[in-house]
């Protein structure tokens, strides 16, 4: 079926160009970075985890939000979601294997991903994780596949398949769990040292990668006149919407805590990402840049006439995905460090070889996924046909 993805008009081809440059231009510069080290990046001794690793936590929320196809297509029966699961299954391959990517890029020595292998910890979060991206990136890959090629020969799906998708409803909850105990894990971080940052992982998981899946629908129906349903969308956009409240009602039960409670270390960090703290203040337009996109968002989305304008919700989306993607990325990541627990405040700002190298990334997911979608809408339309 891969074929299907060697054909295309002049906008197809032009697209793919463009992800291609983008990818080319990432290259060298990753090349660059494994030549002189990490000191080409942002990060330091104090902020080791930045740009890179906030793709990565974001990344992993859009992955796992594939559940939210799967479970009620598949449990539920609901025939809306028909033409779009094969999507959020392909976005969840797209969106792991750039979640793989960024943790290569953000090793100094790329072949001591290898010591997770050769040296197995079962005590450390890290080597589950490696386990759980691994295997849902696989089950993704077979159940997608496997369910397309059985759709284009107008087959039911082999039988052995079924036990398969039962196993990635909960392996999907499972990756960004694991990935939300990375953080919680250590003590040392108190922003971090929480009870609820895997609800909250959740929370911002089942509304931004749905967002993104409406927004990827809308353009679908532009470029490749493929319609994923009315309803289907609607019913997403209500998902994005629980979820959204869900997010943002977490983040405020964080902030009452600490500020209630007045824990000075805990404090401090909130201080720094919303109002700044002695003279730093390299994150707080961003946050109420967030914030902003998350009200605006939730006004939109909560509102049943603006929900059906579509014009509306692909605004709504785009605000959502963005708001999630500073908050949980730069915002929860390297706020982690500033201040260190010994209240030194070292400001993070990526250059621009980091920034290349992490576009170049994206872009190379944004080319798996074109391919991916190419071939589904191809199948589906034929069989439709």
């Amino acid at each position: 079926m891969l074929e299907k993805a060697l054909i295309g008009d002049r906008k197809y081809w032009t697209w793919v160009g463009f992800l291609v440059l983008l990818i080319g231009l990432g290259a060298f510069y990753y090349l660059r970075q494994l030549d002189y080290g990490l000191g080409i990046t942002g990060m330091s001794r104090n902020v080791s985890w930045a740009l890179y690793i906030a793709q990565f936590t974001f990344l992993v929320g859009v992955a796992a939000s594939a559940v939210m196809l799967v479970l009620p297509y598949y449990l539920h029966d609901y025939k809306a979601f028909g033409k779009i699961t094969i999507l959020g299954e392909f976005l969840a391959v797209a969106s792991v294997f750039m979640c793989l990517t960024f943790i290569i890029v953000d090793l100094g020595q790329p072949a001591r991903a290898f010591n997770v292998i050769l040296y197995p910890t079962p005590s450390s979060i890290l080597f589950w994780d490696m386990i759980v991206l691994n295997g849902y990136l696989l089950l993704n890959v077979v159940i997608g596949w496997t369910v397309l090629a059985s759709e284009k020969k107008s087959i039911p799906p082999p039988g052995w398949i079924k036990p398969l998708i039962y196993l990635s409803i909960p392996w999907a909850i499972s990756i960004h769990t694991v990935t939300a105990f990375i953080y919680a894990g250590l003590p040392g971080r108190s922003f971090w040292l929480t009870a609820i940052m895997a609800p909250r992982f959740l929370g911002s998981a089942f509304a931004s990668g749905p967002a993104l899946l409406i927004l990827l629908c809308f353009i679908l129906r532009k470029y490749a006149r493929f319609d994923a349903g009315r309803e289907s969308i609607q019913a997403l956009a209500k998902i994005v919407t629980y979820a959204l409240i869900a997010s943002i009602f977490f983040v405020l039960m964080e902030i009452f805590t600490v500020f209630y409670s007045q824990v000075p270390e805990h404090m401090q960090h909130f201080k720094y990402l919303f109002v700044g703290l002695h003279g730093h203040s390299a994150l707080v337009p961003w946050m109420w840049g967030a914030v902003i996109l998350a009200a605006v968002a939730l006004f939109l989305l909560m509102n049943p006439r603006t929900r059906r304008n579509e014009t509306l919700l692909a605004v709504a989306c785009a605000a959502v995905f963005s708001s999630l993607w500073i908050e949980k990325g730069l915002g929860l990541v390297v706020t982690g460090f500033i201040p260190s627990p010994l209240e030194k405040i070292t400001e993070y700002y990526p250059t621009g070889p980091e920034v290349a190298i992490t576009v170049g990334v994206w872009a190379m997911g944004l080319l798996i996924l074109t391919v991916l979608y190419k071939v589904a809408v191809a199948v589906k339309t034929e069989t439709e046909g």
